[in-house]
């Protein structure tokens, strides 16, 4: 499952908030957002500039392929 990281999340809310945003993505499923860590897990496949624009349209940091 590939995951990525997103900084700015501090609360459920915050989850909800990219969790919705990367799931209008074509080819993204199953998004799985651990706000602790800032780690993003999701089915499928996206472009790393799509991701990117997701998340910074949700209000939030994109910092790459998590590790």
């Amino acid at each position: 499952m590939p995951s990525i990281s997103v900084k700015g999340m501090t609360c459920q809310h915050c989850a909800a908030a990219v969790k919705k945003e990367l799931e209008t993505i074509d080819g993204v499923t199953d998004v799985q957002v651990d706000v602790e860590t800032g780690r993003v897990s999701y089915e499928g496949s996206a472009p790393e500039d799509l991701l990117r624009k997701h998340v910074e349209e949700a209000g939030y940091e994109y910092e790459g392929p998590a590790g």
